[in-house]
Parts: C-alpha cells; sequence; structure tokens
C-alpha cells in the first residue's frame, strides 16, 4: 500500500515519501533515514507542515479542551511522529501537570524527548498495544490524539478495532480526536469545482488541470462511506461520534477531515 501524493510534490525526496511504503514498518524506515526533515519522517513534504503547526496545536486543543482548560489528566498520543506537534503537546502537558503517554514505534519515540515521570513512551502498533498504553497511563484517559494516523492505520489494522480499542481507553466524558484524515469524497467535491482548480493551478504553477480520482470506492482510500461506517461504529460502541470540518487555515483543510469520538 502506498501513500497517494498530493498535487505537485516538487522536490525529489517528495517524490520518494510518495512512493514510499507508508505502514507501520515503513514509517520506522523514515525515522531512520538522516536525510529526511522531521517533517518528511512523517511523511509530510515541508510545505504542508512547516509553519503550520501552532494552527494545527491550537485547532486539536478546540477540539479537545481538557488539555488546556483541565490540569492532571490522562492523555495519548497515538503515532506522535517526531515533529513540532508532539513537542508542544509535550511542553503543554508538564505545564498542566497531565500525564501524558506517547505511543509509536520505538524508531520514531527515539528522536522525542526522553521519558520522565509525565511523559512515557509506549513502543508498538495500535490497536494491538492498547492494553500496554492503557498500563501506561495509570488508567482509562482523558484525551486522544491521533492526528494525521487513521489513513495509515487503514493499511495496517480493522479500523473498527481502532474505534473499539480507543473507546476502551477513555475514561467517562474523555475525547478522541482522530484527525486530519484524507476524505476521497471530499477531495474529488473540491477539485470538481473551478475554486479546485483554482487552488491546483496556484499550488503548482502550471495550467494543467487537475484530474479528478476515479469514481466509486478505491481500496485502502477513507471516503465518505468509511467515515460514516466509523461515526455508526462508535455510537454502536456507546460513544457520540461526530465528523468535524478543520479551519480553513490549515493547510488540507479543503480535503481532509476530523473525526471526533466522546465518551459519556
Amino acid at each position: 500500500m502506498t501513500r497517494s501524493s498530493e498535487p505537485c510534490l516538487k522536490t525529489a525526496k517528495a517524490i520518494d515519501l510518495a512512493k514510499a511504503e507508508l505502514d507501520y514498518e515503513g514509517f520506522r524506515a523514515l525515522a531512520q533515514n538522516q536525510h529526511l526533515s522531521v517533517h518528511e519522517k512523517v511523511g509530510f513534504p515541508d510545505a504542508y507542515r512547516a509553519g503550520f503547526e501552532t494552527d494545527i496545536f491550537d485547532d486539536i486543543c478546540a477540539k479537545l479542551p481538557v488539555l488546556r482548560q483541565a490540569e492532571g489528566r490522562r492523555i495519548v498520543d497515538i503515532g506522535p511522529g517526531c515533529g513540532a506537534l508532539p513537542r508542544l503537546l509535550i511542553d503543554l502537558c508538564k505545564a498542566r501537570g497531565h500525564t501524558l503517554v506517547l505511543a509509536d514505534s520505538p524508531e520514531m519515540l527515539g528522536l522525542l524527548p526522553a521519558e520522565d515521570h509525565s511523559v512515557r513512551h509506549c513502543a508498538g502498533a495500535f490497536p494491538k498495544n492498547a492494553s500496554d498504553i492503557l498500563t501506561a497511563a495509570g488508567g482509562p484517559v482523558d484525551a486522544i490524539v491521533c492526528y494525521s494516523v487513521l489513513h495509515y492505520l487503514y493499511v495496517d489494522s480493522n479500523l473498527f478495532d481502532v474505534i473499539d480499542e480507543t473507546i476502551g481507553l477513555l475514561a467517562s466524558g474523555g475525547r478522541a480526536l482522530f484527525g486530519d484524515i484524507p476524505n476521497l469524497s471530499k477531495r474529488r467535491r473540491f477539485f470538481a469545482t473551478e475554486r479546485g482548480q483554482a487552488f491546483h493551478r496556484a499550488f503548482t504553477g502550471s495550467d494543467a488541470p487537475y484530474v479528478l480520482p476515479e469514481q466509486g470506492p478505491v481500496k485502502g482510500k477513507i471516503d465518505d462511506a468509511v467515515l460514516s461506517g466509523l461515526i455508526q461504529r462508535a455510537q454502536g460502541g456507546g460513544a457520540d461520534a461526530y465528523l468535524l470540518p478543520q479551519p480553513d487555515r490549515l493547510p488540507m483543510a479543503n480535503r481532509r477531515d476530523d473525526v471526533l469520538i466522546v465518551r459519556p
């Protein structure tokens, strides 16, 4: 399974990223590649993340208000990677007295600040390591962040298992945010418009039109139907679930969605 490229990945490294096998093992290899930036190690060209991290983090905190509005809570970041976002979360959790569990591969975790009494590392692939995460957190958790990761979990696992294990980790009132999910249906809708085509021309600097993805389901790609199924799965598991937009200021808001799960 390969990561589909966004329009006009201009550099050779970006093209290599687009062709990389970005599953759990693929990210372990990227984490060890000394020629990549921290953004490229998590599958993004620099232009898609550099300078946007604060806006992205503000949106995460708005959807998971316990991060900034409470103290001494249990927080989990599934697939944090090694860029600015997990470091912002680490700093916030330390300032608010939260216990933070970072769940990722040993190679990716090794690029983040070392463990201490408040920041704990849990190596392994989610959802297989859900019980280890619960142990590391010291009990049910108040907030889960899983940002730009769900589409990669789709490669490695059953997404219904991801939803089930996520709900199992949450305390009463806890929230889980699956953010920055590429939605093939939303992508088609956007690039079918003149606004979408103008966006493509401005981004690429070319007059060549963006060729729309084929209609119908595409193996391994998340679309409206998959997202609806995940929301219904969460609701069937006793949680509330919502499909949320991203603010326009985020770099891929026009073709990505967020899913918020809340345990009553």
